[in-house]
């Protein structure tokens, strides 16, 4: 069952994969599909083309890929999306979740390491055997409290909606950020929606794998549903005698696009398949390679990162917790903004700002007055901001930013 670089390869879908299916390298009769699920949607009150459009066509790809680019398929994901995503208030949970709870939740999933594979995709680390059965019980514990402004209709678990702010952080910061990185093959044409997973399973036996399985199942089948196409490869590393047994859970919470890019290494394959999908420099110590990442750690920035980020406020790296980017009033650059809430208080602050360097040419229009006061619903600011902008009707740049 283990994995070598020549399947690693296969797995990943380097000949299928990205960058192919995604904006810049679609084929005629992806385009046309695109073109289809857009008006398919406006039809059904699901997507507005603006300008700004009400969804970039990065998410909507998302949705085609997924399903294999079958329009009715893709438009039915999607709609049980934007319905889910309504009825739980994803937008204000991410908004205005506790900064401890949010902290709470991230030390318990994927987490970015703050650094990328050789394409340019964010690479997370999950090191399982830190969900033992007494620390998932103290957080579904805590998590059975609302952190944020959300109303939800009471259908998805609040433990399981706490963790899908860590879902939103993934496409609406660390994927908008390593879009506009241009150190990067494709970084004029081609946006990030993916991330590359290493999952630790080693020290895990057996009894913890059966006790987490239910709670995994929900969150990996959630996840597939409401944020498809958003995991590229997934290397699972340490795997114990009896992971045969396990992997027959695993495989069927995911689609078989997903499933085929998951991949067990064995001890000797780890570092060297590693190494051909992600430079050393970015591999964490305990598997290789050279960053002094250890889980729980807060992203460890790359270098080259906060050397592009043109930071503000004072600050020198991302701070903790929920942050989005959104184009700057000239669209030029997009402006990094910090979110959630600190001791019941809203936080609204400017991190910094980069240069837009992917797909420039479709900067979202400037808009202001009563243009503005309609296209202003559903952007990601409190409802305090969105009131100032309207009333005073001064510029704003809305971000077309989904799922």
């Amino acid at each position: 069952m283990t994995g070598s670089v020549a399947d690693a390869s296969a797995a990943s879908g380097i000949e299928v994969g990205y960058p192919n299916g995604h904006l810049g390298h679609l084929k005629a009769e992806e385009q046309e599909a695109l073109e289809s699920f857009k008006t398919n949607l406006a039809e059904k009150g699901y997507y507005k083309p603006g300008p700004p459009a009400s969804h970039d066509d990065q998410t909507l790809l998302r949705y085609l890929r997924a399903r294999r680019w079958n329009v009715v398929d893709a438009f039915k994901q999607f709609k049980e999306t934007e319905d889910w995503r309504k009825a739980n208030d994803l937008n204000i949970l991410y908004d205005t979740i506790d900064l401890e709870a949010y902290e709470a939740s991230r030390r318990l999933y994927p987490q970015w390491t703050g650094r990328r594979d050789r394409r340019g995709i964010p690479v997370y680390l999950f090191e399982i055997r830190h969900l033992d059965s007494k620390t998932v019980s103290n957080y579904e514990k805590a998590a059975e409290t609302n952190p944020s402004k959300a109303v939800t209709d009471g259908q998805t678990s609040p433990k399981l909606l706490r963790l899908f702010a860590l879902y939103e952080n993934l496409t609406r910061f660390a994927q908008p950020l390593c879009t506009e990185l241009p150190d990067r093959p494709h970084a004029t044409t081609t946006p990030i929606t993916l991330s590359t997973n290493i999952v630790d399973v080693s020290g895990v036996s057996l009894r913890q794998f059966w006790n987490l399985k239910s709670h995994m199942q929900a969150a990996s089948q959630l996840a597939t549903a409401h944020y498809p196409e958003t995991l590229d490869r997934i290397f699972i590393i340490g795997a114990p005698y009896f992971f045969s047994t396990v992997w027959g859970w695993i495989k069927r919470w995911f689609d078989p696009i997903t499933v085929s890019k998951i991949f067990i290494l064995g001890p000797s394959e780890v570092k060297a398949t590693l190494e051909e999908f992600i430079d050393p420099k970015n591999i964490p110590k305990q598997y290789g390679g050279e960053l002094d990442f250890t889980w729980g750690d807060q992203p460890k920035t790359d270098p080259y990162i906060k050397e592009k980020v043109k930071w503000e406020n004072g600050l020198k790296d991302f701070p903790e917790g929920p942050k989005y980017w959104r184009p700057t009033a000239d669209g030029t650059r997009m402006e990094c903004v910090a979110v959630g809430s600190e001791g019941g208080k809203q936080r609204m602050l400017s991190v910094g700002t980069l240069d837009r360097v992917c797909n420039v040419k479709d900067t979202e229009k400037k808009v202001n007055g009563d243009t503005l006061a309609e296209e202003v619903k559903g952007l990601s600011v409190g409802d305090d901001e969105k009131k100032e902008v309207v009333e005073t009707g001064k510029e704003a740049t809305i971000p077309a930013v989904s799922a």
